[in-house]
């Protein structure tokens, strides 16, 4: 009989061979009564630098005698176990007028599109940007020259924004989706351990080829994806989206379409203008805007694993922190161990920065964005109005970086001080194709500026050395979320527009990879329960 059993102490230097003695020992069994043992969660704590170890917990298959004496006797540590098996969605009734067309292939257009080909919709996927290849060739060209294409960038193509990020995997919601992300990322091609980690990541290395063997999937499955494709108009009709226009290098097309699951990303401004201009539902929401920082990841180990700073097992520290300044909150947000800050604009006249790391996360400096709460009230105008906010402050870090692509940056003492660096010190921004030394309250509307100081200080009173005088911020990080929300109902379909689903960051309904990929498969569901199959290939 399987159980599940919690709060497995294993110290770093102990591999999971002795898995099974630790586990009769914790509930009180002989090693030979665990007959094999799984570790489902692996968590690190170190909270006491002393004493710094992993908590597990583990699906235990132990002799039937054993697991029923555990289970009556309400083992703290051990609870009932039953196996994970993927949900089953009734098909709807209503006969499909059209394609089910997917608009977006990030994580939520990704795992909306897989879960729709798996059950036979047959999905049309545009997506405006490139194959992730020929992507990432775009991308490498606009980090060494500054020259960047609007249509394919680390905000536009396949895998969307988080193809080029840490590749973190955590998310706060609690929906049993999450587990089948994982499941499905690790059949695909990520590693194993991310089922388990507490903090799971794969790598914008790795996660690449994750993307492109899902897309080659969903086309083997019976789904067209079309590339350089992007979604330019609706059609609607009492309410309910009929057709759907797009643009592509065959030129426009107009199809008839059933359903439109709108995973945009939240980079599209010119399809939040058509949306807005076609009179779909939305509002603004509150987002965070502020910098990028870099320390040298040497110091983040000492910090947060004192004596233990380097073993191989525990990888490149991590930090979360966050502070109050008047009303407004400050936070650390993703947080790249072992990475470089990156160049991830979608128009030429911007600057946008933010973080990526490698699966190894072996580069020299750490990095995080420290940014600040940004309400509806702070810009005016209608729901667009955050999004011309971030605009205008990634016009300002454009001019301000010389408008050839580098972006202003400054060592933390200049910055306090208000002035330009004179230089920066042991910590060499990473940002390509380079920085240029700006007063950076000069670029930061002031409310912001003043909460990115007043956090940097009460930071440094929580991980030594983070307010060290040559850390480096280097501005503009303007996309930590969506500015605005495109109304939905319960059952995932616009407020206004009947049959067009928005999902993910872009509908300011997600915020990671892994949130962004539930709202899919949930809105791909919506579409299934509702409409009868063509065919179906489970």
């Amino acid at each position: 009989m399987k159980l599940r059993v919690n709060n497995i102490k294993q110290p770093i230097s102990e591999g999971d061979e002795l898995l099974p003695q630790r586990i009769a020992n914790l509930v009180g069994l002989e090693a030979a009564q665990v007959l094999s043992a799984r570790v489902t969660r692996r968590a690190l704590d170190a909270r006491r630098k002393q004493d710094v170890f992993f908590l597990l917990s583990a699906v235990v298959d132990l002799d039937d005698a054993a697991a029923k004496r555990l289970l009556s006797r309400a083992n703290p540590h051990v609870d009932a176990y039953t196996e994970e098996r993927e949900r089953e969605i009734p098909a709807g009734t209503e006969h499909l007028r059209g394609r089910v067309i997917v608009a977006g292939l990030g994580p939520a257009g990704l795992f909306a599109a897989y879960q729709l080909a798996k059950h036979g919709y047959a999905p049309l996927v545009l997506e405006r940007g490139d194959p992730i290849k020929q992507r990432a060739e775009r991308v490498e060209h606009y980090w060494a020259t500054g020259e960047l294409d609007e249509d394919s960038n680390v905000m536009f193509g396949e895998g969307g924004a988080g193809t080029f990020s840490d590749g973190k995997l955590t998310s706060r919601s609690k929906d049993a989706r999450g587990d089948l992300v994982l499941r499905t990322f690790v059949r695909f091609g990520a590693p194993e351990e991310i089922a388990a980690a507490s903090k799971p990541h794969i790598g914008t290395d790795r996660l690449r080829g994750v993307v492109a063997a899902m897309r080659r999937e969903i086309e083997r499955l019976g789904g067209e994806v079309r590339f350089r494709a992007t979604l330019t108009g609706l059609e609607q009709k009492d309410g309910r989206l009929t057709r759907a226009k797009f643009a592509s290098s065959a030129g426009y097309e107009t199809v008839d379409c059933a359903a439109l699951l709108l995973a945009i990303g939240q980079g599209a401004r010119d399809t939040y203008q058509m949306l807005f201009d076609a009179g779909i539902a939305m509002s603004p929401k509150p987002f965070a805007v502020g910098v990028r920082v870099e320390h040298p990841q040497d110091m983040i180990d000492r910090a947060q694993l004192g004596a233990l700073a380097g073993h191989p097992r525990l990888g490149a520290a991590e930090y979360r922190l966050s502070a109050q300044h008047k009303e407004r909150g400050v936070y650390t947000f993703c947080m790249c161990p072992g990475g470089s800050v990156i160049g991830s604009a979608s128009a030429k006249d911007e600057i946008v920065v933010n973080g990526m790391s490698n699966y190894a996360r072996n580069a020299k400096n750490a990095n995080a964005a420290v940014v600040v709460q940004v309400y509806p009230g702070d810009f005016a105008g209608d729901a667009l109005g955050g999004m011309r906010f971030q605009k205008d402050m990634e016009r300002a870090a454009f001019l301000a970086g010389g408008g050839n692509g580098q972006a202003p940056a400054s060592t933390l003492g200049a910055f306090l001080r208000k002035e330009v660096p004179r230089g920066f010190g042991a910590v060499v921004p990473s940002y390509r194709p380079g920085v240029t030394g700006c007063d950076l309250w000069r670029v930061l509307p002031p409310f912001v500026a003043q909460g990115v100081a007043e956090g940097m200080k009460a930071f440094g009173r929580q991980l030594r050395g983070f307010d060290r005088e040559d850390a480096v911020l280097t501005a503009v990080e303007t996309r930590t979320s969506a500015p605005l929300r495109t109304l939905r109902g319960e059952n995932m379909q616009s407020a206004s527009c009947a049959g067009l689903y928005p999902v993910g960051e872009g509908a300011g309904y997600a915020g990671g990879i892994v949130s962004a990929a539930i709202d899919g498969i949930k809105a791909a569901e919506a579409v299934i329960s509702q409409y009868a199959s063509p065919k179906s290939t489970i």
